[in-house]
């Protein structure tokens, strides 16, 4: 399986972007798929993940209530909506995949396929 993200830019804090990370090669309906970002300056950080299924969906506590992670399986594809927008949500923003073995895991060690990231920048 291969990864693309798309769907970062630019825009104004309160504001929303919607972004996509399409799977090729193999169907991605046997992974768990997750988004992780990296602030400039910090580690990389869990910001939210979903099963195959769609029914679990762990987020991180920062994008509670503001970010949506979804997926089509018919498409190969999840998205990572962002709602209300921070200045401190800027960062590049990866897609990931897991294989499904049971359980939905935020660490982003057990990640085995990584997209090659899409920056979003929150301006003030």
């Amino acid at each position: 399986v291969q990864l693309q993200a798309c769907g970062g830019g630019v825009v104004q804090a309160g504001g929303s972007l919607r972004l996509s990370c399409a799977a090729s090669g193999r169907t991605a309906s046997g992974y768990v798929m997750g988004w992780f970002r990296q602030a400039p300056g910090k580690e990389r950080r869990f910001v939210a993940a979903i099963s195959p299924s769609g029914t679990t969906k762990p987020y991180a506590d920062s994008v509670k209530g503001r970010f949506a992670i979804s997926r089509d399986n018919a498409k190969n594809t999840v998205y990572l909506q962002m709602n209300s927008l921070k200045p401190e949500d800027t960062a590049v923003y990866y897609c990931a995949a897991d294989r499904w073995l049971g359980v939905v895991t935020t660490t982003q060690n057990n990640y085995d396929l990584w997209g090659q990231g899409t920056l979003v920048t929150v301006s003030s």
